[in-house]
């Protein structure tokens, strides 16, 4: 996965609650085990007409947003099933970080796992962020060195992620690359078992 250490990005707010994974890549997409191609389909039945065409009144598909990579949302984001899916769609489509009052536990884990970084941050201050980015432009940087995330107005919030996950996003390891890096003793072994 790729390694995440600090990110400033475009912010495109999602004002909206409990948005559970079916919302965020619905299972008729369900059909792969790659990580990639979710992109096209995150928030599909929002962002797209029944005809196919996109629904202009969706927020992702306002041209002021075109390059965010910081999603803000409501309360309750990723609730529903554990699909892997939701957090691939929402690395696919561009995201990096994802800033909430509250996320789901499934969903909060599959996303640290996959190198999407997580922010809990309280709602007072998600509902003001949420206001600016509706209003007009803002950007956000997520540190995950520090664990704050930052305005260019001076205000910075703290947050917290597993030191576990927090290591393994800054170097992007994911499991397979933390087993790999025991490839000599995992060899030596193997060599053991031979006899």
């Amino acid at each position: 996965m790729e390694a995440f250490v600090k990110h400033t990005g475009l912010v495109v707010p999602l004002n909206r609650t409990n948005v559970d994974t079916d919302q965020i890549v619905p299972k008729q997409f369900l059909k792969s085990v790659k990580r990639t191609g979710f992109g096209k389909h995150l928030f599909h039945n929002w962002r797209y007409n029944e005809d196919g065409s996109p629904n202009e009144s969706f927020i992702l598909n306002d041209p002021k947003y075109k390059d965010a990579t910081i999603l803000i949302a409501g309360e309750n984001f990723g609730s529903g099933s554990s699909r892997e899916h939701a957090p691939w769609a929402l690395l696919d489509y561009g995201f990096k970080a994802i800033i909430s009052p509250k996320f789901a536990d499934i969903f909060y884990n599959n996303s640290l796992k996959n190198g999407l970084v997580l922010v809990e941050i309280d709602e007072a201050q998600v509902d003001k962020w949420m206001k600016e980015a509706e209003e007009g432009e803002l950007r956000l940087t997520v540190d995950l060195e520090t664990m704050t995330v930052s305005d260019d107005k001076g205000v910075s919030v703290s947050f917290e992620i597993p030191e576990y996950n927090r290591q393994n996003i800054m170097n992007g390891w994911d499991e397979i690359d933390l087993t790999l890096q025991l490839e000599d003793k995992i060899r030596e072994y193997e060599q053991t078992r031979l006899y």
